[in-house]
C-alpha cells in the first residue's frame, strides 16, 4: 500500500461535487495517476476515519492552451490527472472546513 499523502492530492470542491456531497454522499478527490481503487479506498478510510462503499476513477485529459506573447502565439498543454469519486456509507460524512472560524 502507498502512503496516504502520495495517494490523495486534494479534494475537489466544485459546485457539482458539493451537490453530490449533499444528495448522494459522494466526495471527489484528485489522486495519484498510479493509484488504484484499493489504495484510494484504504487511504480515505485511514485519513478521514469513514467507511467507503464505492470508488469510481477516471482520467481527465489536459486541455490545450494558447497564449499571445511578445514572440507571437505559443501553445501549451495542462497536465492530465486522475479523479476519484468516493461514495461513503450513509452514516459517514467528511467535513473539509472543520476548524475554520
Amino acid at each position: 500500500m502507498k502512503a496516504i499523502e502520495t495517494v490523495i492530492r486534494h479534494p475537489l470542491l466544485t459546485e457539482k461535487m458539493l451537490i453530490a456531497q449533499e444528495k448522494l454522499n459522494q466526495y471527489g478527490f484528485m489522486v495519484d495517476r498510479n493509484a488504484n481503487k484499493i489504495d484510494i479506498k484504504a487511504a480515505i478510510e485511514a485519513k478521514f476515519d469513514v467507511r467507503v462503499e464505492n470508488v469510481c476513477t477516471m482520467f481527465v485529459k489536459g486541455k490545450s492552451k494558447r497564449m499571445n506573447t511578445k514572440r507571437g502565439l505559443t501553445t501549451g498543454k495542462r497536465a492530465s490527472w486522475k479523479k476519484a469519486i468516493v461514495t461513503l456509507n450513509k452514516d459517514d460524512k467528511i467535513d473539509f472546513f472543520q476548524g475554520i472560524a
